[in-house]
């Protein structure tokens, strides 16, 4: 069984800066830091020669050197447990959307009334 757990592939779609990340990765997990998914083992596509995404190139480039990243839980859209991966990309926000959404607490405050 140990087999069937190191193939196991997760794709991540999370908030960042007013864009969609979708990832693929071997491990997602609960962090020990309050409030933080662990995302691990990011699997990025052979480069070919006649097709390249720069959505792609984009995202190894920004995760270059990268072991594992912690992405906070209210980000968090989706995580699925999927057969095979898929092309990692970033999906542009709505046309002239330049408002990013304020992080909210996870927990109520004490002086929350409802």
């Amino acid at each position: 069984m140990a087999g069937k757990r190191s193939k196991r592939v997760y794709k991540i779609l999370f908030h960042n800066q007013g864009k969609i990340y979708e990832l693929y990765a071997r491990g997602v997990h609960q962090s020990a830091m309050l409030g933080f998914v662990e995302i691990e083992g990011l699997i990025f596509g052979e480069r070919s020669a006649v097709v390249v995404d720069p959505s792609e190139e984009r995202l190894k480039a920004e995760f270059s050197g990268v072991t594992r990243t912690y992405v906070p839980m209210h980000a968090v859209i989706r995580v699925d447990e999927v057969e095979k991966e898929g092309a990692n990309k970033i999906i542009e926000g709505a046309a002239g959307d330049k408002v990013t959404p304020f992080p909210t607490p996870l927990y109520p405050t004490r002086g929350d009334s409802r």
